[in-house]
């Protein structure tokens, strides 16, 4: 498994609950896809949320954020951590 950080446009004004929901949305259907949301995070101001995965690929991150409602802009591989 890898992870990845997904990136999401166009959400200005997202408040906290929201951000909550969507998520919940994506962890209800995640194991589906061998997906596990780590943790969420957003930027109202500009519009941003960013959510941390591990997955077996970007493209099940991306079915389950569609299946979800919200399907990510962006999805990039996290290969090294420290």
């Amino acid at each position: 498994m890898s992870k990845f950080i997904d990136i999401h446009h166009g959400m200005v004004g997202i408040t906290a609950d929201q951000l909550q929901q969507a998520h919940e949305a994506d962890l209800a259907i995640q194991g589906e896809e061998r997906v596990t949301f780590e943790h969420a995070w957003a930027d109202p101001e500009e519009g941003l949320v960013y959510c941390l995965s591990e997955a077996p690929s970007a493209e099940a991150v991306q079915r389950i954020h569609e299946r979800a409602g919200h399907p990510a802009d962006e999805i990039h591989a996290v290969p090294l951590d420290v």
